[in-house]
């Protein structure tokens, strides 16, 4: 709510600032996202419609408290902001993985008449989660050399921050495993929204972006293709249970 709409304001709204504005609105892109799956999680009535993402954003969480150690002097320690942050990245790991331990015992099977993801869909989700969590791991690892390649303007700090949040591609691994489309739906959902909050983050600061670096290209492409195809497999999905509803 404060870093989409005032991106160049982020050195008097937020804990630090953060530069360009692009950065602040993915961020933000991903806090409103994260927003939404928590209502969710809060109104769910069955454990495994919410459960994978859980390890997610425990993940982003626990990265983004490394960094604030790592990078501690970058900081504004002065602004109410800043211990909003810390106690949130301090805290929130604890929370969210002592809630998905809490709820294990309240995972159930599938039913024999269950909506399931095809196959074939289930591996490409989970290849495309195994190279956001490549992507992240190179970001938050090597910060001094994703600086150097990325498409727009990082610092060590920034491009840890990115790696936080490339590692909620965590949530993709788990989609052979648990091919449900109640499963998928909401996580699907979070994902899209995310993803459209991005593109039209990246419409808005186009100026900030290298158009000779092939990243640019790849990361934009990429992620629109990834959302028209959620949105062609979400259309697909609920046309199949659709007729399922019928019957039942």
């Amino acid at each position: 709510a404060v870093l989409y709409p005032f991106p160049h304001d982020s050195g008097r709204l937020f804990a630090w600032p953060v530069r360009p504005t692009l950065t602040p609105m993915i961020l933000a892109s991903v806090y409103l996202g994260g927003a939404y799956f928590f209502l969710r999680a809060a109104m769910a009535e069955q454990w495994h419609t919410v459960k994978g993402g859980f390890v997610p954003v425990g993940t982003f969480a626990t990265l983004m408290g490394v960094a604030t150690i790592l990078h501690w002097g970058k900081f504004t320690h002065s602004h109410v902001a800043f211990w909003l942050w810390a106690g949130l990245y301090f805290t929130t790991p604890l929370l969210v993985f002592g809630v998905w331990w809490a709820n294990r015992r309240r995972d159930v099977s599938a039913a024999g008449a269950e909506l399931l993801v095809p196959v074939r869909v289930s591996r490409v989700i989970a290849v495309l989660g195994a190279l956001s969590v490549l992507t992240a791991l190179f970001l938050f690892v090597f910060p001094g050399r994703a600086v150097a390649i990325w498409p727009w303007m990082l610092t060590p700090l920034t491009a840890r921050v990115m790696g936080a949040i490339f590692a909620l591609g965590i949530a993709g691994l788990g989609a052979p495993a648990d091919r449900r489309w109640s499963s998928a739906r909401i996580l699907l959902q979070v994902a899209a929204l995310m993803l459209a909050l991005i593109l039209a983050a990246g419409v808005r600061a186009s100026g900030e972006l290298d158009p000779s670096n092939a990243m640019t290209w790849l990361i934009g492409f990429g992620f629109a293709a990834v959302l028209a195809a959620i949105a062609v497999m979400y259309a697909r999905m609920r046309a199949r249970a659709a007729p399922s509803a019928i019957h039942g």
